[in-house]
């Protein structure tokens, strides 16, 4: 999913005629407010997609929680990792992004999502433990 996601982005990208190295906050200035719904309702179907996972696959609330957070911190990982492979996006963890649009923009430097990714899954490794 989280290539899916990266795909979708570099489509709607080329759509809106960013060039590669734009920042995605050029892709938020540029995209019609009235497509704006469509791409919540994207975002909202894939975190409804980790939630009910977590809920199938959990044995318990906390265990319902971790697998969440686990499948969250992996697609988020993986998400810029295929955005890089397809058009060298970001080319430094220093850009900034747009990180979800519900229920408003989130803008913030791609280290964020990425060190909070990263230790969410060594929190839940050392939980494990």
């Amino acid at each position: 999913m989280a290539h899916f996601e990266g795909v979708v982005v570099v489509y709607l990208r080329k759509a809106l005629g960013l060039k590669e190295k734009d920042s995605n906050i050029d892709f938020l200035q540029k995209f019609p407010k009235k497509y704006l719904l469509i791409e919540q309702t994207r975002e909202a179907a894939t975190i409804t997609m980790l939630v009910v996972l977590a809920i199938l696959v959990g044995n318990g609330l906390l265990d319902m929680i971790i697998l969440f957070l686990w499948t969250f911190a992996f697609w988020d990982l993986f998400y810029y990792v295929s955005l890089y492979v397809l058009i060298k996006w970001p080319n430094s963890l220093k850009r900034i992004d747009v990180l979800f649009l519900i229920p408003k923009p989130w803008i913030a430097p791609v280290w964020f999502p990425i060190s909070m990714s990263i230790f969410t899954i060594l929190v839940i490794i050392i939980y494990l433990i």
